[in-house]
């Protein structure tokens, strides 16, 4: 009798343990399309969208980016009223897009990476023009055609994948945000009224005498 009630015992357990597990299966087979969910939503989550990139602080910093090649161009041809002119329109640009972006919150992540971007394509395309022209030393070039490197190289590392030409291209990406320090935009600004001075006598059409390029690279450092 007890072994009777024994086996009954254990075969109870054993059915009251398969319905157990049995109902855990069927609980969890219930749960797995609301966790795939979560888990597709968190996945969707972590895709940056698209940022409107069309702003005007934006377009202002494009076309700072832009007319660093013209510059450029207009210096080696001696069109150096055009060429100062056009720097300063890039110089003032310089100025206003961050404040136009702080002061009506127009601010974008590509933002913060084309405006460093534009800053040493301008003073590159700049200086190597005058460097050229014998009017400032090319040595000058080396720091900005590293930070520029850099920030390409930035850009690329923080770029969501799949890293692709184009998807590194499409500035509605947002990536890796860039601030530069208090001592970046000094030396920047420094940069940009040795410039400017440089091109102004030029335009001008007077002696850099002093502040030629032994004179403008001590300078700077």
């Amino acid at each position: 009798m007890a072994k009777s009630l024994s086996l009954t015992i254990q075969w109870c357990s054993g059915q009251f343990r398969f319905l157990s597990s049995s109902h855990q299966k069927e609980t969890q087979d219930n749960r797995r399309p609301a966790e795939r969910r979560v888990l597709h939503k968190k996945i969707l989550g972590s895709i940056p969208a698209h940022e409107n990139i069309y702003t005007l602080p934006n377009l202002l910093t494009f076309s700072r980016l832009v007319s660093a090649p013209v510059i450029g161009y207009l210096i080696l041809h001696d069109q150096s009223v055009a060429a100062l002119s056009l720097f300063i329109y890039a110089g003032a640009t310089d100025l206003v897009d961050g404040w136009i972006a702080r002061k009506w919150r127009l601010q974008t992540v590509i933002g913060t990476i084309i405006d460093p971007m534009a800053d040493k394509a301008l003073m590159t395309a700049v200086t190597l023009s005058l460097a050229i022209k014998g009017t400032l030393p090319a040595l000058i070039l080396g720091r900005d055609v590293i930070l520029g490197l850099s920030a390409i190289y930035y850009r690329y590392i923080s770029l969501p994948p799949p890293k692709t030409f184009a998807r590194f291209w499409d500035f509605s990406l947002p990536s890796a945000e860039v601030h530069p320090t208090g001592i970046s935009k000094i030396n920047t600004a420094l940069q940009l009224g040795l410039i400017g001075w440089t091109m102004g006598t030029m335009a001008v059409g007077g002696d850099l005498g002093l502040w030629g390029p032994e004179g403008a690279l001590g300078l700077m450092w």
